[in-house]
């Protein structure tokens, strides 16, 4: 039996960075790691994908050169090796960052290999059993794959092993119409596929304001993706080498398929029932607002809690539990506004509630709504699509939840995520000079407009 002050059981964008900092100041911790440092963002998610997004973008301002005047003569090609390559380099290099960090933290042992929970105080991997009076599970989540009729026996795709294509598909067909799918639909449509969109619900994006999943569909019809919403009765077939995939409205041959239609914590393996630990019917571990499961001396970070499956959500459960542990405070999962984008092209910068979710709460609000084609950065940029909105309590007079569909709405966004934070009431931005020419510089215009939801 080894013995640590704390064992960290997977190693994504929480547990490493609590596991340094533990380190750094003289605890001596174990860190487990089935696979890959870095979790799901640096190996699946945020960095490749990013860089894929990055590539297409360039296809699709290549193709567009001569609406600003730029000639380019001849076809614009894609060299997906080398699109892959760039992608595959950003992951390695952020990899090897994180072990060079760790190997430099002499109290701190990396161990590649499957933890598993023989108890509330002992995990066994690679055939030997570490105990520590302090465990945090960081284990992440993996792509859902529903059971769909000849899903099984024909060749499909995740989000995980599209981001190791080295050829563009002839007809990429993508089984879900939430962020993940829809910014691999955009991406693979700009490296010259054809690309369909199936959705089993009413619209794209579910989460989101009506309005806002409409504009999304406009921007993504608008670049030639067939969107297809309400699809029931979906089978697939092999048929050659392609994928016959069938709804209840019709019928498409597909080159490739992508299943994006979420996420599934990575709890099933952990022998959590060992150790007592409490999940939720998806196998979610549940913890209270400091983030400890029900087991005094366990906490879950990260995508595998269900409170949050970004890359920004998961470090701030680092920053939570390192806070209240580490350095005697009170921070509260509770306090945090949750904010996200998808980044399609233009991106949605969101944060707090929708205008759906702000009218069910009963309260009386205020609507401020302004399309992109009336910002002078999106015209000079002759990107106008989207538009932004703001919703806020009239008694409060706190924002409550804000939706930036539009050129740089992921960046802009962040003036009302740190207002948010604040709690600032938003009469005090209104009369805020903010830089020209900019999309922030609107905030101030929305605050202006604010008018009693009808």
């Amino acid at each position: 039996m080894r013995e640590f002050d704390a064992i960290f059981i997977g190693a994504g964008q929480a547990g490493p960075f609590l596991a340094a900092r533990m380190a750094s100041e003289g605890f001596k911790v174990a860190l487990l790691e089935r696979k890959y440092l870095g979790g799901t963002c640096v190996n699946a998610g945020c960095m490749p994908t990013k860089a894929l997004v990055a590539s297409a973008r360039a296809a699709h301002v290549a193709r567009r050169a001569a609406d600003y005047g730029v000639l380019v003569t001849g076809p614009i090609g894609i060299d997906m090796r080398v699109v892959r390559g760039r992608a595959d380099k950003v992951t390695l290099d952020a990899r090897q960052g994180l072990q060079t960090g760790f190997d430099g933290l002499p109290d701190m042992t990396v161990i590649f290999g499957q933890g598993r929970f023989e108890d509330a105080r002992t995990v066994a991997v690679n055939g030997e059993r570490l105990t520590a009076p302090r465990i945090f599970i960081n284990v992440g989540a993996r792509p859902v794959i529903p059971d769909y009729p000849g899903l099984a026996d024909v060749p499909y795709l995740t989000s995980t092993s599209i981001i190791h294509l080295d050829v563009v598909p002839r007809h990429l067909v993508v089984i879900g119409g939430s962020y993940i799918g829809l910014e691999f639909a955009q991406m693979y449509r700009r490296f010259g596929a054809e690309v369909t969109v199936i959705e089993r619900g009413d619209r794209l994006a579910s989460r989101e304001d009506e309005d806002v999943s409409e504009a999304i569909a406009e921007i993504l019809c608008a670049e030639g993706i067939a969107v297809h919403t309400a699809a029931g009765g979906l089978s697939f077939t092999k048929a050659g080498d392609e994928i016959e995939v069938t709804t209840d409205s019709g019928s498409y041959t597909a080159s490739h398929v992508l299943v994006a239609t979420g996420r599934r914590p990575n709890t099933d393996d952990l022998g959590l029932e060992a150790a007592g630990i409490g999940v939720d019917q998806k196998g979610f571990i549940q913890v209270d607002d400091q983030l400890s499961t029900n087991v005094e001396g366990i906490w879950a970070l990260g995508d595998c809690n269900g409170h949050g499956a970004f890359t920004h959500t998961s470090y701030n459960d680092f920053e939570i539990v390192a806070a209240n542990l580490l350095d005697g405070g009170d921070r509260k999962l509770s306090d945090r506004s949750l904010g996200y984008a998808l980044y399609i092209d233009p991106p949605l910068g969101r944060v707090g509630m929708t205008e759906r979710q702000a009218r069910e709460t009963g309260r009386p609000i205020l609507v401020s709504k302004r399309p992109m084609s009336k910002v002078g950065r999106a015209v000079e940029k002759g990107e106008t699509r989207g538009f932004m909105k703001l919703v806020a309590d009239a008694e409060t007079q706190q924002i409550l939840g804000a939706a930036f569909l539009g050129v740089e709405g992921d960046e802009a966004i962040h003036g009302i995520i740190d207002a948010m934070n604040a709690k600032t009431p938003y009469p005090a931005l209104q009369w805020a000079v903010p830089i020209h020419p900019t999309v922030s510089e609107f905030i101030p215009t929305l605050i202006g407009d604010l008018k009693p939801a009808s």
